[in-house]
């Protein structure tokens, strides 16, 4: 058997038709699970990504509690929950909208809470499973023009944190992967100057690819992390050291 195998288990990914949770639910997929590809927008990528990894792919908005329920009803008897979805609105405080505060909260953390809901009794009562939450290098050291992206990504490691004490007793473990820049679709945007800091701080030399995000999170899926729990992985470069 491979090292981090997930033969025989059952995963859901959300936001997973592109980027980094493309790349987790393809890096899932390889290691042996069965893939459920949650996702909001990007319909023919689902489709197309599930196909291509013998999965499923199930659509719903996980800001919304409800959505968020049926999602995990729909995907089934699960072994393992990656919460991945997640959206930025930046701007300089004194200028931010009560619209874009509440929205960034909304997907990007209290998704999480109302996934992990969903799932937690399912798992505690087969006394097995792992959760692993993605949060963000900002969650940890902040960053100009986004107090709603930090303060959700940090809210998940909060969040985490106290759901890895809560369920450890019962066999569920629930840990935090934090990217530093990683090439995407919101970092291909930044500005050049921007991109040369980063890498000018990042010991490593480079901008993370999305299938760095999917390794880690593969190892913290596995058997091979069974004594991981309420840890924070940061896969950033050393940028946040």
């Amino acid at each position: 058997m491979s090292f981090a195998s997930l033969e025989g288990k059952r995963a859901l990914v959300t936001g997973a038709s592109k980027g980094i949770g493309r790349a987790i639910a393809e890096e899932l997929a390889r290691g042996g699970a069965e893939v459920v590809v949650g996702y909001r927008t990007g319909t023919e990528e689902a489709e197309a990504l599930a196909g291509e990894i013998g999965g499923r792919a199930v659509q719903a908005d996980v800001s919304s509690a409800e959505e968020a329920a049926r999602l995990v009803e729909e995907a089934g008897d699960l072994d393992i929950l990656v919460n991945n979805a997640g959206l930025t609105r930046d701007g300089l405080l004194a200028r931010m909208s009560d619209d874009d505060w509440r929205t960034v909260l909304e997907t990007n953390l209290s998704s999480v809470f109302y996934t992990c809901r969903a799932v937690c009794r399912p798992m505690m009562k087969k006394r097995a499973g792992s959760i692993v939450n993605v949060s963000s290098i900002v969650g940890i050291h902040g960053n100009w023009g986004q107090t709603n992206y930090g303060a959700s990504k940090a809210g998940i490691i909060g969040f985490t944190k106290s759901l890895a004490r809560e369920l450890g007793s019962r066999g569920v473990r629930a840990n935090v992967v934090a990217p530093g820049y990683v090439r995407t679709q919101l970092t291909d945007v930044l500005p050049e100057e921007a991109t040369s800091a980063m890498l000018g701080n990042t010991p490593l030399g480079r901008l993370g690819e999305p299938q760095d995000v999917a390794g880690a999170v593969r190892f913290l899926c596995s058997d091979e992390a069974s004594f991981v729990t309420g840890d924070v992985l940061l896969v950033d470069g050393g940028l946040g050291m």
